[in-house]
């Protein structure tokens, strides 16, 4: 059954097809990180855009672990330059990985890197359709998202300032129809805490979906 850990901030281990992959890995000077970077096993580094915050320890990371990232081509372009191994792609396109496929999607947010723009994710693993949003605003095509790939959970961040507050996240969750949410990218700093138990109320109350609330090295098998 496929896994998947929350590292803090927007940094999740997911484990499905019996591969490792870490999303946005910002751990050294993150204060609720629950381990250090070279405590991470990975065999894959999905990275949504280049600010510090969630390119992070990628490569570190990849380096140590002979992990391949996978990003926009820009992001890719540049690991590659860092002598990492990447794999480029670009919003709209998918990829067959030993693990299963792997689709970018839109997000409104800055890409962190010249001539870029920012990503969200959908992983196909093992039957298993997951969202990883990224660090977004709320658009309408999230809807989109959720009809051309029936999610089994959907991973949104619920900070606001930088991105989707509560209600706008909670609007998301309704256009997404995930199954299960899960929040991240929230009490990392003041500037964008906020209570999740305020989201779980209004997802719950307002969708279909549940929501779960994981701390930092909390696990959830989905």
């Amino acid at each position: 059954m496929p896994s998947i850990t929350f590292l803090g901030h927007a940094c999740f281990l997911i484990e499905t097809g019996g591969k490792r992959l870490v999303t946005d890995p910002f751990l050294t000077d993150n204060p609720l990180a629950p381990c250090k970077p070279e405590e991470i096993k990975a065999d894959y580094i999905l990275v949504s855009h280049a600010h510090f915050d969630h390119l992070g320890d990628t490569e570190m990371i990849a380096k140590t672990n002979g992990a391949t990232v996978i990003s926009t081509a820009e992001i890719a372009e540049d690991c590659k330059n860092k002598g990492l191994n990447a794999h480029g792609m670009h919003l709209g396109g998918g990829y067959n990985f030993e693990f299963g496929r792997v689709k970018l999607v839109p997000a409104f947010h800055g890409s962190g890197i010249a001539g870029g723009h920012a990503c969200g994710f959908v992983i196909e693993s093992e039957g298993k359709n997951i969202y990883f949003a990224g660090d977004t605003g709320l658009f309408g095509d999230m809807q989109l998202i959720g009809e051309l790939h029936p999610l089994d959970l959907a991973l949104l961040p619920i900070g606001d300032n930088f991105t989707m507050g509560v209600n706008d996240a909670a609007k998301a969750a309704s256009l997404l129809k995930a199954k299960k949410i899960i929040p991240y990218h929230y009490n990392t700093w003041p500037l964008i805490a906020v209570d999740p138990v305020d989201f779980k109320t209004k997802v719950e109350a307002e969708t279909t979906s549940e929501c779960f609330i994981l701390n930092p090295g909390e696990k959830y098998s989905y």
